[in-house]
């Protein structure tokens, strides 16, 4: 609950936790059948949220090409979400500056959604957990 309080501030949210709240609240059954009911996750409410973060970007082209953020199969790594969309820029290096941007802020994010991301260790990070054995 005060994760959903915290997360209620983000003005991209307000529309989504309006309808999202409506409709899980709208049982009106015991805990026990509330729990295979629907569900709000802190998956889903991210990826609404980075939706509804490059629909409001004013670098992306949403009006005239497809703009959504899916979620991609669960593996062992985790579960990817992948970013859909077109800049309205398409000089590379302002190109890329709008992508760094949008995974940047992705980044940022993540944590206030009790996410973190995954990234394979690497040497660097099994030497530091040798090291931290010791």
């Amino acid at each position: 609950k005060e994760q959903l309080l915290d997360l209620s501030e983000f003005e991209l949210l307000k529309d989504y936790f309006k309808d999202k709240l409506d409709l899980v609240e709208g049982y009106d059954v015991d805990s026990a059948i509330r729990n295979n009911m629907r569900n709000l996750t802190n998956l889903g409410t991210f990826r609404a949220y980075i939706e509804e973060y490059i629909l409001n970007n004013e670098n992306i082209n949403n009006k005239n090409f497809t703009a959504m953020v899916r979620q991609r199969s669960a593996s062992d790594k985790g579960i990817p979400l992948e970013i859909y969309c077109f800049t309205n820029k398409t000089a590379w290096v302002e190109y890329e500056k709008i992508q760094a941007d949008i995974f940047d802020h992705v980044y940022a994010v993540a944590p206030y959604f009790g996410l973190r991301l995954y990234q394979s260790p690497s040497g660097h990070d099994i030497q530091k957990a040798i090291v931290n054995r010791i």
